[in-house]
């Protein structure tokens, strides 16, 4: 039998989610929670075989409660079901440690398995997760240079154009150029976009 905490922070997908694996022979719903708090305190009381986490929790977020369950237990497996794909939240959530990456929109029979699998100890991600991930794997995105990254570390500071391009005694046709190459390597359209790809990716010292 596999044991399985459900953590959400709405209560019907949470009641949902509960009743839809209930039914599913070979596995028992042994907790609930709706916050980190609770997810811990659970967590430590049932032991489950598999925590079943959202990313969003109210005030708090699932991939801090996916670290902090590891840091627990490392063997603690983290199943994550979300409505977020971005590669932000999957490359964070892997990161804190866990275990598989599905979408809401997983029929019931795909859920009921992924979480057998997680249980199983396997690593399992919804095909279109696992398809941006090998995307990013075949293609990565192309590095900023290091005059880039001067550049990008100044719009972090809330620079101008002219700002910047005084900082580092170019023209401001330059530091436009340089902005293109910035939003075109990192996905994004805007100055503030940048910036926090930029942190997100690490590339801001």
């Amino acid at each position: 039998m596999t044991t399985v905490l459900v953590v959400d922070d709405h209560p019907v997908v949470r009641a949902g989610l509960v009743a839809l694996l209930s039914t599913r022979p070979g596995i028992e719903v042994v907790g609930q929670a709706g916050t980190q708090a609770e997810a811990l305190s659970a967590f430590g009381r049932e032991r489950p075989d598999v925590v079943l986490m959202d990313l969003q929790l109210g005030a708090d977020d699932g991939v801090s409660a996916t670290r902090r369950l590891r840091e627990r237990d490392p063997h603690a497996r983290v199943l994550i079901l979300t409505t977020y794909d971005t590669d932000a939240d999957i490359v964070n959530a892997i990161e804190a440690g866990a275990v598989g990456y599905l979408l809401k929109d997983a029929s019931p029979d795909a859920l009921g398995a992924a979480v057998e699998a997680a249980a199983r100890g396997e690593t399992v991600f919804a095909p279109a997760v696992a398809g941006r991930l090998a995307r990013r794997v075949i293609a990565p995105p192309d590095e900023l240079t290091e005059r880039e990254r001067e550049v990008v570390a100044l719009l972090a500071q809330g620079l101008t154009n002219r700002q910047i391009a005084k900082q580092l005694f170019l023209s401001e046709a330059t530091v436009k150029t340089h902005l293109v190459h910035i939003f075109t390597k990192l996905n994004v359209d805007n100055r503030t976009a940048a910036v926090a790809a930029a942190r997100e990716q690490g590339l801001l010292r």
